[in-house]
């Protein structure tokens, strides 16, 4: 029946109709000449009618033959279409997931957490982790550098990013341990309205101003002592009083070393971590599987 006819019929029989001669489709098909010949006589006996005229001036295609060429050339566009797909399937599961942080996750072992439920998954995939600047709030994912990324909400163009929580944590302040307010146990947030603060750098766009929390200031603006870009940055400029900040409790070990405490803070909305993506991946298979493995290490699948 015409049903079963398998793909490499169909391409001996096009290469014949395009080439018009045997030894030559039979060299662009890199099969010998009786081969491809006996292939083809398959072919029409299977179904019930010559394709090619054969006589001693060359090799025609037969009314039946002109009318099997173009949908015999659609049917092997579609199989090559869809041979790409599938190895861009393979490529995805096999592939590489880059993931982007500007500080490390930390939290109870979370990053190991998430890496053995997904590598369980997907063991052909690797892992990258790459560190990026404090200077890009996404982590790398608006320049394309990361596939998935550890951020602070909230992000800029937020409609881009699809995101799962990963902790909400409360924000204490940073402040040198010499600090007038470093002998209290807590502090509300209006007796710091007036302090130094350090600051993300602009290109932070909206994290820069969370982290300054300019919704609790009730429209004062602040005092800027001086932009940080790193964890170490930050720990410097609290040493030399350059300024305190606001940090989150996950993140508070990273910086309340010597001369540095951290106290909890009143009147101040908790922070938010996020693992995040660019929406338009958001169906990518690894991208799906790194965000479920996040969930369920973080408990919230």
């Amino acid at each position: 029946m015409a049903m079963d006819v398998h793909v490499r019929d169909l391409r001996y029989f096009v290469a014949v109709a395009e080439e018009l001669h045997f030894t030559r489709a039979a060299e662009r098909l890199y099969v010998s000449q009786p081969a491809l010949s006996k292939q083809v006589r398959a072919l029409e006996r299977q179904l019930g009618v010559e394709l090619f005229r054969r006589d001693p001036q060359g090799v025609a295609l037969t009314e039946a033959g002109g009318a099997l060429l173009p949908h015999a050339r659609r049917v092997l566009d579609a199989w090559s279409e869809g041979a790409a797909a599938l190895e861009a399937a393979r490529a995805a599961v096999r592939g590489t997931l880059v993931v982007g942080m500007s500080t490390s996750p930390g939290r109870g072992g979370l990053l190991p957490a998430i890496r053995s439920r997904f590598t369980a998954a997907h063991p052909d995939t690797v892992l990258r982790l790459r560190q990026v600047s404090w200077e890009d709030p996404t982590a790398g994912l608006a320049d394309g550098d990361a596939d998935v990324a550890f951020v602070w909400l909230p992000l800029p163009d937020a409609e881009r990013y699809g995101w799962t929580v990963v902790a909400e944590e409360p924000r204490l302040v940073a402040l040198p341990e010499t600090h007038p307010l470093a002998a209290r146990t807590e502090v509300d947030f209006t007796d710091l309205l007036d302090e130094p603060f350090l600051a993300l750098p602009a290109a932070a766009g909206p994290l820069r101003d969370y982290w300054l929390a300019l919704e609790e200031r009730g429209g004062r603006p602040p005092r800027i002592g001086a932009e940080i870009a790193s964890t170490e940055e930050t720990y410097e400029a609290l040493v030399a009083g350059l300024g305190i900040c606001l940090v989150a409790t996950g993140n508070a070990p990273l910086i309340s070393l010597g001369g540095v405490v951290t106290r909890p803070v009143r009147g101040v909305s908790p922070s938010r971590y996020a693992l995040a993506w660019r929406r338009e991946d958001g169906r990518r298979l690894l991208v799906r599987a790194y965000a479920e493995a996040c969930r369920r290490a973080t408990g919230r699948a």
